[in-house]
């Protein structure tokens, strides 16, 4: 069985007091939507912890690496590079071109998802800076939206191994539960 060429996310940059919680949602909606790994930058590991716990609680697989330069990361990817901008191309018209080539050449697929202003270099080394809308809004809603795009909604099926909790799903209310031995 082939095996699906790695997605990770990397969240580049991070505003200590301003951006706790949106860097911890960038690392778990990364891990809710398919992809691999999580790399956080600099200060942004500092919320790593957080995106551990919820993967040994709710099953995995998916990493959590934390890196002091963002730089080498981006620069030496063995794979293709988006960037997630509001100034990119728009994600409907690139996003056919660039499943297509994660799944024809096998390689790793970077997603570059910002903080505050984003180095230029960023925006030179990245093969697709792409947009979901050209409109000021969440880096999180971004990345959601292009991970679904990229997996089709495939994510959304997803079996997730050894989980301590698992939501059950209801109408009304919630449940939370170990998992059902099988």
């Amino acid at each position: 069985m082939q095996t699906e060429p790695e997605v990770a996310v990397l969240r580049l940059g991070h505003r200590p007091g301003r951006d706790e919680r949106i860097t911890t949602h960038v690392g778990l909606t990364a891990r809710a939507l398919g992809a691999d790994r999580v790399i956080l930058a600099g200060q942004a590991s500092s919320r790593a912890d957080t995106v551990l716990d919820i993967t040994d609680r709710f099953g995995g697989p998916f990493e959590t690496e934390t890196v002091e330069s963002w730089r080498p990361i981006v620069r030496d990817w063995d794979g293709r590079v988006v960037h997630l901008t509001m100034y990119g191309l728009e994600v409907q018209e690139v996003e056919a071109e660039i499943r297509d080539a994660h799944q024809a050449d096998r390689q790793p697929l970077l997603v570059v998802v910002g903080a505050e202003k984003v180095p230029f270099e960023v925006y030179e080394w990245a093969d697709w800076n792409v947009a979901v809308t050209n409109q000021p809004h969440s880096e999180i809603a971004s990345l959601a939206v292009f991970l679904d795009r990229l997996f089709e909604g495939r994510e959304l099926d997803r079996e997730w191994e050894d989980a301590e909790k698992v939501v059950i799903p209801q109408e009304v209310g919630k449940r939370v539960e170990a998992p059902a031995d099988e």
